[in-house]
């Protein structure tokens, strides 16, 4: 889960922040290969922290599945609920 600690948090957002400044202006030219050059990154970063293992390996894959499932359960669920509502259930 995403929910750190507020400290942690006041630490990230300036990360956060310089990410969402270099993207003002750009908002119509990102796309998902930049974001998914972001995230390799950040893993990249990860690996060469905490070494080359399985451990490491399955930190990241576990990392990724839990970021896909709180980004469908927060965003994506609550969007195809209201389309539901917009144009009827698929049943």
């Amino acid at each position: 889960m995403p929910y750190i600690k507020q400290p942690k948090r006041v630490l990230f957002s300036k990360i956060i922040d310089a990410v969402r400044t270099q993207f003002k202006g750009f908002e119509k030219e990102i796309d998902k290969g930049d974001i998914n050059y972001i995230i390799t990154c950040i893993m990249k970063e990860y690996i060469n922290i905490k070494g080359k293992s399985y451990s490491t390996s399955n930190d990241l894959i576990g990392i990724l599945e839990c970021a896909k499932l709180e980004l469908y359960r927060r965003f994506i669920a609550p969007y195809e609920d209201e389309k539901i509502k917009e144009n009827g259930d698929v049943y």
